[in-house]
């Protein structure tokens, strides 16, 4: 049994989604993305539509919860949504056409993914996303204010972690597995000490190496 401050605290932030529902929108997608900014792996959006009145206990800011706590969230979010679907643009992508364009691109494969085609989008922050002529609302920290980005931002991130910790096997010499890319001290210790390896986004490391 879901505990009533739970409730509310749910019930707000699905503002947005009962404001456009109420607009005569019937089939609501948030999206969001994870990885803009590590040195190494993909880029990751998530593209979630939760049915109309929805509340999925725990859902928020993926940086907000515990890796354990979004793997759950994943699982209830994929057999609860509506539709839901990623986009992957790797490395070699971000580093060709940079990783503004590369965010806007795996926003739209998310998308496209869907089974379902929503009506209206809530997007976290991005203002511009080929979004196939669907109308949409870009919130600046959407996934802290909508529940359905929300959902979409562990979907996102839930997928890249897991990227990551398969390249942990493949390159465990970096840490991919606790630090996920990200430039902390010891990923960056282990780029100069070993150089890049085939995964690094070779212009983030331009400082580096």
């Amino acid at each position: 049994m879901m505990k009533e401050e739970e409730i509310k605290r749910l019930i707000e932030l699905s503002k947005y989604e009962k404001e456009y529902y109420e607009k005569g929108y019937t089939c609501i997608a948030g999206i969001d993305e994870a990885g803009r900014g590590p040195l190494a792996g993909p880029v990751v959006a998530g593209c979630v539509i939760l049915p109309k009145g929805a509340l999925i206990e725990g859902v928020n800011d993926s940086k907000k919860l515990s890796e354990k706590k979004r793997e759950k969230l994943y699982d209830d979010i994929t057999s609860q949504a509506v539709a839901w679907g990623v986009g992957i643009v790797d490395h070699t992508v971000i580093d060709e056409i940079n990783i503004l364009n590369a965010t806007r691109k795996a926003m739209k494969m998310a998308l496209e993914s869907l089974k379902v085609k929503p009506d209206f989008i809530l997007i976290d922050a991005e203002k511009k996303v080929d979004t196939d002529g669907i109308p949409y609302l870009p919130i600046i920290k959407g996934d802290a204010l909508s529940i359905s980005i929300g959902a979409a931002s562990i979907v996102a991130k839930v997928t890249r972690d897991r990227m990551m910790r398969e390249y942990d096997t493949l390159y465990p010499m970096y840490g991919f597995e606790k630090h996920k890319g990200y430039g902390t001290k010891a990923h960056v210790d282990a780029i100069k000490e070993f150089g890049p390896c085939e995964i690094h986004r070779k212009s983030f490391l331009t400082k580096i190496i």
